[in-house]
């Protein structure tokens, strides 16, 4: 059985964080809130959460679990922010961050044009690499997954969308 929800929630100076029936952390780069279950008990001392299970039962002690990692991913969203980096490979792969939109040239016929959700930022330093950032874990790989889907890396040749140090394995070509 896993211990993670004995672990506390340290909070950083410059975040709020209100417990009802919803969990609300406030930081300075936005807020966030979670819907909040009687099977879990948060307490608050000072500037440390911890979570509790209120009965004894397998599922409440899995969900306190989660719930504790859950509000470690939205206090640090709030404080920090999450980013994740893609990369594109192959000839002519180019992509171009346009206010809310994202034009992705992956080797089709036609442009692919991403809308960019609401809470997201997305930057792209060269043609080749995007940037996704944004205050919620979910969302953030969410929103990464969907770009890298429109052209996945192929193992032949390696060619599209990949997170950056990800290992593609590589197939040998066929042989005559």
């Amino acid at each position: 059985m896993s211990r993670i929800a004995n672990a506390p929630v340290q909070l950083p100076s410059g975040v709020e964080i209100t417990v009802g029936d919803e969990i609300n952390v406030k930081g300075g780069k936005g807020s966030l809130s979670l819907a909040h279950t009687e099977l879990v008990e948060v307490l608050q001392e000072d500037n440390v959460l911890r979570f509790k299970s209120t009965s004894g039962d397998r599922k409440a002690q899995a969900l306190a679990g989660t719930y504790r990692a859950l509000v470690q991913n939205m206090v640090t969203g709030v404080s920090e922010g999450f980013t994740k980096e893609l990369e594109l490979q192959g000839v002519g792969y180019r992509a171009q961050a346009q206010g809310k939109k994202l034009t992705l040239s992956l080797g089709f016929s036609h442009p692919v044009e991403y809308q960019v959700p609401e809470g997201i930022e997305i930057e792209t330093p060269s043609q080749t690499q995007v940037i996704v950032k944004g205050i919620d874990k979910q969302l953030v790989g969410q929103v990464s997954a969907e770009i890298r889907a429109y052209r996945p890396p192929e193992p032949y040749k390696g060619k599209g969308v990949r997170y950056v140090n990800e290992q593609v394995r590589r197939k040998e070509a066929k042989k005559k």
